[in-house]
């Protein structure tokens, strides 16, 4: 580490720091990734400092060269650039530092009018906005593969479940659509969030803005944000944006968890619904006949993690008084590693759904087991004029009697019916076919396969208009380049 001579917050201190106070403190290990959006943000405000006559033009412009060939430096070699100073306290003061060693005194004047305070949240703000369009980049490319299975399916029959036992007949495109729901639902928050992570803390300083004349709209602009933060002592220590990107992110991994959840029960051999792809599983060591589904196993498991790194950070967060507090530097690694986490989950699942293979055979086969067209026994009897708790009860006997003599409600013959009702009659048992109870369901949001290729064209035309909007806004993608693979994150 630096002797405190030549540490940049040097002045008041008399003593070294301990060496183990200087590993404790230090970030640089986890927020080194930041470094694009630093020197980007440093590099607009340099310019903003020549702009308003605060430093001289000359030395704004030789700031901003020397940033850019700091830029080069770490592009070229990300690794050998950490390694040369990793002992650093944070990646702000690496560059800074690294500035000064090009330009020499003009660096020293960078800092005017900025405190790390709201250099740290204006760099954090810039780098989770990339994030957040990378991450509805992705979530895009779900839902159309989520779409494009339920055009493929819209027809095929399968069992739907409430509590895991069997219901009623759905279509699979149905079932399809349903977790696609989930996903836009994702999309809607991430743009939503996107709205109040717009925000431009830059101009803040450590919690009381600044004496200098600078232009916070001209920053603003420049950085791409929708308007400067109201109150300084709010922008400098502020998290909610960290702690809505982190649930935004938990809900992603849930919806995805759910979806894995029914991924893996369908490739067992109990339900033999889909086969998985060699490509996409992994076999065991000791038993050659084993496929297993660790795509969504591990998906399943990865959304512990990320549903605990918001835990974490709202247990940060709920003791805070204002402004800045040396706790809010534990904002940063949880929510690495949920991004990182994030987009590697939603883009295998992409992939993994695309893999599978859908044994139609098999749905169909266990459509036709149970007792699923029950309900619409009882339909059959309301849209003849009896209440629906009349028929409820008279199919509930038929259901009882077939359970005791082992037959299905497709098994009993005329008189058997009438046993239980006297307006059941031969068209009961057309009726109550899996097949017509599925394309009976034509309600708005139903099951039937014309309805569900209507709830299709809706789909795409939503996701269409999601796409133009991210096309409009445009994607920051050196903002979104997930730097820092490498590292111990």
């Amino acid at each position: 580490m630096q002797s405190n001579k030549t540490k940049l917050w040097a002045g008041r201190s008399t003593e070294e720091t301990n060496k183990l106070l200087d590993e404790f403190n230090s970030s640089f290990p986890f927020d080194f990734r930041l470094w694009r959006v630093d020197i980007k943000a440093s590099k607009v405000h340099a310019e903003m400092l020549g702009k308003t006559g605060i430093i001289e033009q000359a030395d704004s412009t030789k700031i901003i060269e020397g940033l850019n060939s700091i830029y080069a430096e770490i592009e070229k070699d990300e690794r050998a650039w950490f390694e040369a100073r990793k002992d650093e306290e944070d990646i702000h003061m690496a560059i800074e530092r690294r500035l000064t060693d090009l330009i020499g005194e003009p660096a020293r004047k960078l800092h005017t009018a900025r405190s790390r305070n709201d250099q740290v949240v204006t760099d954090l703000r810039l780098w989770l906005l990339g994030q957040n369009y990378l991450t509805c980049n992705l979530l895009i490319d779900l839902r159309i593969v989520l779409t494009k299975l339920a055009e493929r399916d819209a027809e095929q029959i399968m069992p739907g479940y409430t509590h895991l036992q069997k219901a009623q007949p759905i279509s699979l495109g149905h079932h399809w659509l349903a977790h696609q729901e989930r996903f836009t639902r994702d999309s809607e928050r991430f743009e939503e969030i996107r709205k109040r992570l717009k925000f431009n803390p830059l101009g803040s300083g450590a919690l009381a803005g600044t004496t200098y004349p600078i232009d916070r709209h001209f920053t603003t602009e420049k950085l791409g944000f929708s308007e400067p933060c109201r109150n300084s002592l709010d922008a400098v220590s502020d998290r909610d944006f960290v702690a809505e990107h982190q649930f935004a992110s938990s809900m992603v991994m849930i919806h995805l968890s759910q979806l894995s959840e029914e991924l893996i029960l369908w490739s067992t051999d109990e339900f033999k619904f889909i086969d998985l792809d060699d490509r996409f599983a992994t076999g065991s060591s000791m038993m050659p006949q084993k496929k297993n589904p660790d795509v969504p196993e591990l998906l399943r498991g990865k959304a512990g993690r990320v549903i605990g790194n918001l835990q974490a950070l709202l247990i940060v967060l709920k003791g805070l008084p204002l402004a800045y507090n040396k706790d809010l530097q534990e904002d940063k690694e949880g929510l690495f590693d949920t991004c990182k986490t994030l987009s590697i989950c939603l883009e295998i699942m992409s992939r993994f759904l695309e893999s599978i293979k859908i044994n139609s055979e098999r749905l169909t086969q266990a459509t036709g087991q149970g007792f699923m067209n029950a309900t619409d026994g009882a339909d059959y009897l309301v849209k003849k004029g009896i209440s629906f708790r009349e028929a409820y009860y008279a199919v509930g006997q038929a259901v009882k009697y077939s359970v005791e003599n082992k037959k299905s409600l497709l098994d009993l013959n005329e008189s058997e019916w009438k046993n239980f009702h006297p307006l059941f009659d031969l068209n009961l048992k057309e009726y109550l076919q899996p097949v017509n109870c599925l394309m009976q369901r034509e309600s708005y949001g139903g099951t039937s396969p014309k309805e569900v290729k209507k709830q299709i064209e809706k789909v795409w035309a939503y996701i269409e208009k999601h796409r133009q909007t991210f096309q409009k806004e445009g994607i920051p993608i050196h903002e979104s380049n997930d730097s820092c693979r490498w590292s111990r994150l």
